[in-house]
């Protein structure tokens, strides 16, 4: 067990021997009060205990779901619970109790999907349907598992600050977002998503809090006084008075892993966790997920988005890393991106040439201790010799599209060939592939920045930020405006015969390749190579061995047919068939040639 989670202090409300205990971390305060509200308004204070590390305790007879509390701290106003699970009516008012371990679990056969067999689907809960809640995910899940997905990965729901949210702007870490189904919303959905065979990880943000409704700085030194992020203050996960901060977010990370059956958590921006302690967080919030999933007989997977290129994060322990089981690899992205739109400003401004895929293919990072023009000094160290397993990638991504002045998709950015391409290059990848809703059919509606704050001065600064990112001259989208939100929700539609259905039946098959294809399934060696026969250098050539086939995956990257050699290869793909396309008259290729924008992947006996 970790040595910074102490479960005797934890702060959610229990409910124990028909009673419920409170505790809350309020280490300079004189006096706090557990402030009980009726469904009549009345209220009834009661004084709490004083004890150990600052926290402040008391036990009450039992009290259902859904009654309302909150604190006062030193006679001052009442707050919200920090490890409330439920907030009915929002940030700003009372807390209401919900027990997490009452909910009737019918996922005892569920056996955890092997790291190795991921195939990611990010959504948005609040966009991802018409409806925008848990419950409506639910009979959509048969359609992702019959395309290939094996885990869903849930944008943050921590309780955000009015209806419409990304989620990074969480301010109840514990607390499950009320407009999306609240806490038994969230259990409903992970029961179902095990029932047929799926994974369901959680994105978590544990590097700062929103600005709105963040109370936690009145309860104790949550905040440190040291570090900042780009978001505000950073998390005081080391200076004075940090256990109890550390000790906060260990328990959260239980709290999803135990008792809310998740399979594991999607870190956040760890590069914004500051943590100079012997053991790091990182390595503790790893330790506290294999406890309490072990605790309910299963496992936990954590993975950390990291902007540093720095395989600490996956190197184990006893080598001096932190321990964790993957990372992001934005390299990948960045290079595709770069590569496909011509886009070479900003963070793609190291990356735009072939030669940056071939060795990432082989190599796992680009940036792994070179000059970055970007940063304008070296970034990252060399990450070759770990398996692609260990890093997760894709060619879109919440941020990737929606930090953009239209929120515009890949879909809307390349013809339909360069999308099958661009989407071969992530389905063929070595990496864990993350695939963004709506990708799989070339959905063309934008997921633009949302949110829906109340205090006008946020709103008026928020607005402005977009602006001066994008440049005042540009049509940016108001992100508080109800229609920007609407506009992000999927259509869920590819008709026969359209390009929308083309897609999505070759983001099956490509799934289901990656699943039987021995070479790719467990590569023994992975190399890339650029034709050298090729005026521009823009055929492509990734090659798989295994012990029983090698498989070759060619991209052409230009918009001129390319002649290859097959040499009595079986060909077992291209990009550019007619089961792929909406084009009913196309000329049969030859097997010498490949297609503008096309893939193809050709296999033999080693």
């Amino acid at each position: 067990m970790s040595i910074g989670y102490l479960p005797e202090f934890r702060c959610r409300p229990e409910i124990i021997e028909n009673q419920t205990r409170f505790r809350v971390w309020a280490p300079f305060k004189s006096s706090v009060e557990l402030v009980l509200i009726e469904t009549d308004g009345s209220q009834s204070a009661h004084v709490m205990q004083a004890g150990e590390w600052g926290y402040f305790e008391l036990t009450v007879p039992h009290l259902k779901d859904g009654s309302l509390y909150a604190y006062r701290l030193d006679n001052g106003p009442l707050r919200p619970d920090p490890c409330s699970l439920w907030q009915p009516e929002g940030v700003h008012l009372p807390s209401a109790i919900y027990d997490a371990t009452s909910f009737t679990w019918t996922d005892e056969n569920w056996i955890p999907i092997a790291q190795n067999d991921l195939v990611f689907y990010e959504l948005h809960v609040g966009t991802f349907s018409d409806e925008g809640t848990f419950d409506a995910i639910i009979p959509r899940l048969n359609a992702l598992k019959e395309l290939g997905i094996t885990a869903i990965e849930l944008l943050p729901v921590a309780q955000f600050p009015g209806d419409r949210n990304w989620g990074y702007d969480g301010v109840h870490p514990f607390a499950v977002q009320n407009s999306y189904g609240g806490p038994a919303g969230l259990q409903r959905l992970i029961d179902a998503a095990h029932q047929i065979g799926l994974s369901v990880i959680l994105d978590v943000v544990y590097n700062h809090l929103g600005p709105e409704g963040n109370y936690l700085g009145e309860f104790g030194a949550y905040f440190s006084g040291t570090y900042s992020t780009a978001w505000g203050q950073a998390l005081n996960y080391d200076g004075p008075h940090s256990d109890p901060v550390r000790q906060y977010f260990l328990e959260n990370v239980w709290h999803w892993i135990h008792d809310f059956h998740l399979d594991g958590l999607r870190l956040d921006a760890v590069h914004s966790i500051y943590d100079k302690s012997p053991v790091h967080l990182l390595t503790e919030i790893k330790q506290v997920a294999d406890a309490a999933a072990k605790a309910r007989g299963s496992e936990a997977i954590i993975i950390a988005e990291s902007l540093l290129n720095d395989v600490r994060m996956i190197r184990p322990l006893e080598q001096g890393g932190y321990g964790l089981d993957a990372e992001w690899n934005e390299d990948f992205h960045h290079a595709v991106q770069a590569f496909m739109t011509e886009e070479h400003t900003g963070k793609y401004s190291d990356f735009g040439e072939v030669q940056h895929l071939k060795t990432i293919f082989e190599e796992n990072f680009s940036l792994s201790g070179q000059y970055s023009r970007f940063r304008q000094k070296r970034w990252g160290a060399p990450a070759a010799g770990f398996a692609g397993s260990r890093f997760v990638a894709g060619i879109q991504n919440h941020d990737h599209i929606g930090n953009r002045a239209q929120g515009e998709r890949f879909s809307q950015l390349l013809a339909p060939a360069e999308y099958r391409l661009t989407a071969c290059l992530s389905l063929l990848s070595p990496f864990l592939p993350l695939i963004f809703m709506g990708e799989e059919y070339g959905e063309t509606h934008p997921f633009p920045f949302f949110c829906s704050f109340q205090d006008l001065k946020l709103i008026r600064n928020v607005r402005k930020g977009r602006k001066r990112d994008f440049g005042f001259g540009r049509n940016v989208l108001d992100p508080q405006k109800e229609s920007t939100y609407e506009m992000a929700k999927l259509q869920w539609t590819w008709p026969e015969g359209s390009e929308q259905a083309g897609y999505r039946q070759m983001y099956h098959d490509l799934l289901q390749a990656r699943r039987t294809w021995p070479a790719i399934k467990n590569p023994l060696t992975r190399t890339a190579c650029l034709r050298p026969d090729q005026e521009n250098t823009t055929l492509l050539e990734w090659k798989y061995e295994s012990e029983s086939q090698t498989l070759l995956c060619l991209f052409n990257l230009t918009d001129q047919m390319q002649t290859i050699e097959f040499n009595e290869r079986t060909i077992l793909f291209r990009s550019e068939d007619q089961r792929y396309t909406a084009t009913t008259d196309i000329e049969p290729a030859s097997t010498g040639k490949l297609r503008p924008f096309e893939c193809a992947v050709m296999s033999s006996i080693p």
